[in-house]
């Protein structure tokens, strides 16, 4: 998924996408939940991103076409992966993260 999200080009990206070998999950946002804080190791390449969230809109759409959420990547201040998180608009927690489905993320009904 962060591979999916940090594949755009935008200021930044390239020190992000270095940092994924070194990124690991460190603590989930609560019971049942698909949004993760997470942690890079260093020694690693910094991004000078001018906000903490990664500037990128990666909206996740069910399997007829709804749009039912988003994906967001936040960074410690601008420099290193810090969390993704699914920011759902259903009714219902997402249980999964959503699928890459022909370049676009797709999530069951």
């Amino acid at each position: 998924m962060l591979e999916h999200v940090l594949s755009a080009d935008f200021v930044g990206a390239p020190q992000l996408r270095s940092q994924l070998d070194r990124t690991e999950v460190i603590a989930v946002w609560g019971p049942d939940s698909v949004s993760v804080d997470l942690q890079v190791a260093e020694p690693c390449e910094r991004a000078a991103l001018p906000k903490e969230l990664v500037p990128v809109d990666i909206h996740v759409h069910d399997t007829s076409g709804a749009y039912v959420g988003e994906i967001l990547v936040w960074t410690d201040q601008g420099a290193t992966l810090a969390a993704l998180e699914f920011a759902w608009v259903t009714d219902e927690m997402p249980t999964s993260l959503p699928a890459i489905v022909d370049g676009r993320l797709s999530r069951p009904a």
